[in-house]
């Protein structure tokens, strides 16, 4: 083990958050860090903004679902797929296609990824905001988004003022295959799901009595969020 996988087993998403300010050289090294995550083809297609309007912030919160940290995170990202800077420098791409739209999603999650972890090695803590997405126009228009540009989620940054536990994930073996994909093995579920319900029972705040199939059942029976594609499609994304 090392301080690198260390960092990593030990995260909690952090929801509370002291007044203490990140300085701007802690902030210079989180972008940083985000900025040397992979990316695929080089096409660097991430754009980040840094919302410091506390108005704007009580925006967001809002569209998110009244998420009130994301007013009093030290800092609130929003990470957006952003093809603009390829459409400036070039008029003819393609951006429409449905795969670009999934090298954006997929090259924001590992840059911010990066920023949160460079964040949580210096002893900071954040979590974050996919509720961005429940009204992504709003966001949109609010943020000044240009066409080929588009919401993906936040992440609140700040100084932690809890200290929650560690949430139980899926055990190795029933998420990892080799060679060929694996049947479930519902024992092994049943299992977990015992570890849920006893992390829950015990957790310092809002307990619940719900095992992880129940939680992902109920998420899973509905609409998601059918307003994406069409958000996508007009600001010229997955449309093809």
């Amino acid at each position: 083990m090392n301080s690198v996988i260390d960092t990593i087993l030990s995260h909690r998403s952090i929801r509370s958050f002291t007044e203490q300010a990140i300085s701007k050289e802690q902030l210079d090294t989180i972008i940083r860090a985000g900025l040397a995550a992979s990316s695929s083809s080089m096409l660097q297609v991430v754009s980040v903004i840094r919302v410091t309007e506390p108005s704007m912030r009580a925006q967001l919160a809002q569209f998110a679902g009244q998420q009130q940290y994301v007013e009093s995170a030290a800092e609130f990202l929003v990470f957006c797929i952003d093809y603009q800077r390829h459409a400036t420098i070039n008029p003819d791409i393609q951006a429409g296609f449905t795969e670009l739209t999934l090298i954006g999603a997929v090259d924001a999650g590992i840059m911010a990824q990066n920023c949160l972890l460079a964040a949580e090695s210096m002893g900071l803590g954040g979590v974050y905001i996919g509720g961005l997405r429940n009204q992504a126009s709003e966001a949109d228009k609010l943020l000044e988004l240009p066409p080929y540009t588009a919401v993906l989620f936040g992440m609140c940054l700040g100084h932690p003022n809890q200290d929650p536990e560690l949430k139980p994930r899926l055990p190795v073996d029933v998420v990892v295959h080799e060679n060929t994909y694996q049947g479930v093995d519902l024992a092994r579920i049943a299992q977990y799901e015992q570890h849920m319900l006893d992390y829950y029972s015990h957790r310092a705040s809002n307990q619940k009595q719900a095992t992880w199939s129940q939680q992902t059942s109920s998420k899973l029976a509905g609409e998601s969020r059918p307003h994406m594609l069409p958000y996508l499609n007009s600001k010229g994304l997955a449309t093809k």
